[in-house]
C-alpha cells in the first residue's frame, strides 16, 4: 500500500513541474515587451532620377529578447500617415535585421501608394516580428517625409480617332494622339478595320476635323476619313489642320519565333509612358531580329551582342522562353527580360476552357516597375466575352490559376469562376500588394 501511495504522489509532483514549466516557457513566449524598436536612417527623403540607383533609405531594428531563442521573421509595412494599412506596402526581410532603399525602388513603392509625384507627403512605417501564426509582434510607428519624382511620360492630349474603323464611332474611349517634339504635332498608333474614322477632341463631337476632298488636309466636320484595315501611325497637326496616314508597325522576326515569316511577326505595341515599344513575346532556341511593317526594308539586329540595336546588323541569340522585348528606338537600344508567369484569360465566357488560346496580358506600362514579372500590374484590353465564366491562370496550364471565392475583386489560388455577361471588356490583375485584385471594366 505504502509503494502505490509513493507512485502517486511521485506522479503528482512530476505533474505539477510540467505544469510549472509550461507556464515558464509560456511567460517567455508571450513576452509583450519582446517588440522591434524602429529607427529610419532619414526623416525626410526627397527622391530624384538622377539618385535612382543609391540607396536613399535604410529601415533597421535591433533583434527584440524574447525570452528564449525565437527564430522570427520581419516584415516591413509603410503607407501613408494615417492610413489603416490593408493597402500597405510590405516586403519581407526574412530573419534580417534591415533593408536598405535605392531611390528608384522606393520611388515606386510612393507612387503605388497613391502619393503625387513632386509633392511631399509623410508616411508611416513599421516593422513585424512574426513567431507563429498566432504570434506576431509589431513595433511602435516610426514615419518619414517623402517626395517621388514622375517616372514615366506624360504625352497624353486631348485628341483622338473615332470611327466604323475604330471604336463604332464612340461605343468606346477613342485611339488616343500623342504628343511629338513638335508643337501642335499628334501621333497615333492604331489598328484599323475596313471603315471610316475622324479626329476629334476629349471624345466628344463638339470639336471634330474630317477630309472633305480626300487630300490630307482636315476640315472641321469635313468629310469621314476612309480606311483598309491595318496598323498606322497617323500624324496629325493642330495647327496647320494637315493629316498623314501611313502604314506602320514593328515586330519580331525569326527561327526564334516564325521560322523566319512563315507566319505575322510577334507585335510591339508603343508605349507613350517611356516613348518606347514594347511586346511579350514566346520564344524559342534560336535567332530574331526587329523589323518594320513585316518587310526587309527597314530591320534592326545587334552586331556584337551589347544590347545596341544596328540597322541590317547580325541576328539576335534567344533561349527558349517567354520575354519581355523593350525597344528604344531614341537610343537605339533594346532589352530582354524573362517572365516568369504569362497570364491569360480562360474560361467558357472566352475560349471554351482552352479550347483556343488564351487571351493574354501584357504589363500595365503605365504603373511599370523592374519587378513588374512578380509584384506589377497586368492588363488585357479589348477582350470580348461571351456570357459565362472565365478564370486568369499562368502560362496556359492549370498549375497556377485564380478565380474569386467571394466575388468581391480579391483573387484567390483555384478559386471559384468568375461569371462575366457578353461585351467587350478591359481587364486589370494587380499584384503589386500582398492581397491580389482583380477589375474587370465594360468598354
Amino acid at each position: 500500500m505504502n509503494k502505490i501511495f509513493r507512485n502517486i504522489a511521485f506522479f503528482v509532483g512530476t505533474l505539477i513541474l510540467m505544469t510549472s514549466c509550461e507556464k515558464d516557457q509560456l511567460k517567455a513566449v508571450l513576452n509583450s515587451s519582446a517588440t522591434p524598436v524602429l529607427s529610419l536612417s532619414a526623416p525626410k527623403v526627397v527622391l530624384t532620377k538622377d539618385g535612382a540607383n543609391n540607396d536613399v533609405l535604410t529601415v533597421s531594428w535591433l533583434k527584440p529578447d524574447f525570452g528564449y531563442d525565437a527564430g522570427p521573421v520581419y516584415t516591413i509595412l509603410m503607407d501613408k500617415k494615417g492610413g489603416d494599412f490593408s493597402k500597405a506596402f510590405s516586403f519581407s526581410t526574412g530573419t534580417e535585421l534591415t533593408k536598405s532603399f535605392k531611390g528608384a525602388e522606393l520611388n515606386s513603392i510612393l507612387l503605388n501608394l497613391g502619393l503625387a509625384a513632386g509633392s511631399a507627403s509623410d508616411l508611416d512605417v513599421k516593422v513585424q516580428a512574426k513567431l507563429s501564426d498566432k504570434v506576431v509582434l509589431t513595433s511602435a510607428l516610426s514615419g518619414f517625409n517623402g517626395t517621388a519624382y514622375q517616372d514615366k511620360l506624360d504625352l497624353s492630349s486631348p485628341w483622338g480617332v473615332v470611327g466604323s474603323a475604330y471604336n463604332d464611332w464612340g461605343a468606346f474611349a477613342d485611339a488616343p494622339f500623342y504628343k511629338t517634339g513638335l508643337a501642335d504635332v499628334f501621333v497615333s498608333y492604331v489598328t484599323l478595320k475596313d471603315g471610316e474614322f475622324k479626329i476629334r477632341k476629349n471624345n466628344d463631337w463638339g470639336v471634330n476635323y474630317g477630309d472633305d476632298g480626300a487630300n490630307g488636309t482636315l476640315e472641321a466636320g469635313g468629310a469621314n476619313i476612309v480606311s483598309k484595315a491595318g496598323k498606322y501611325k497617323i500624324t496629325f497637326d493642330a495647327t496647320k489642320l494637315t493629316v498623314k496616314i501611313e502604314k506602320y508597325s514593328w515586330g519580331v522576326v525569326g527561327s526564334a519565333f516564325n521560322d523566319w515569316g512563315a507566319t505575322p511577326d510577334a507585335p510591339l505595341t508603343y508605349d507613350p509612358f517611356s516613348d518606347q515599344w514594347r511586346g511579350v513575346v514566346t520564344l524559342k532556341d534560336g535567332e530574331y531580329k526587329i523589323r518594320q511593317n513585316e518587310d526587309w526594308g527597314v530591320n534592326y539586329g545587334d552586331t556584337g551582342a551589347n544590347g545596341s540595336l544596328d540597322a541590317g546588323g547580325d541576328n539576335i541569340k534567344a533561349t527558349k522562353g517567354t520575354y519581355l522585348i523593350t525597344v528604344n528606338f531614341n537610343e537605339n537600344k533594346f532589352t530582354v527580360e524573362k517572365i516568369t508567369n504569362l497570364w491569360g484569360v480562360v474560361g467558357s465566357g472566352y475560349n471554351d476552357w482552352g479550347a483556343t488560346p488564351d487571351f493574354t496580358f501584357a504589363p500595365d506600362y503605365g504603373n511599370f516597375t523592374k519587378d513588374f514579372d512578380t509584384k506589377g500590374i497586368w492588363l488585357a484590353q479589348n477582350v470580348a466575352l461571351k456570357t459565362g465564366e472565365i478564370k486568369f491562370r499562368a502560362n496556359s496550364d492549370w498549375g497556377l490559376n485564380y478565380g474569386d471565392d467571394g466575388a468581391d475583386g480579391t483573387l484567390d489560388a483555384g478559386g471559384a469562376n468568375i461569371a462575366v455577361t457578353a461585351g467587350v471588356y478591359d481587364i486589370q490583375l494587380d499584384f503589386s500588394k500582398s492581397t491580389p485584385t482583380y477589375k474587370i471594366t465594360k468598354k
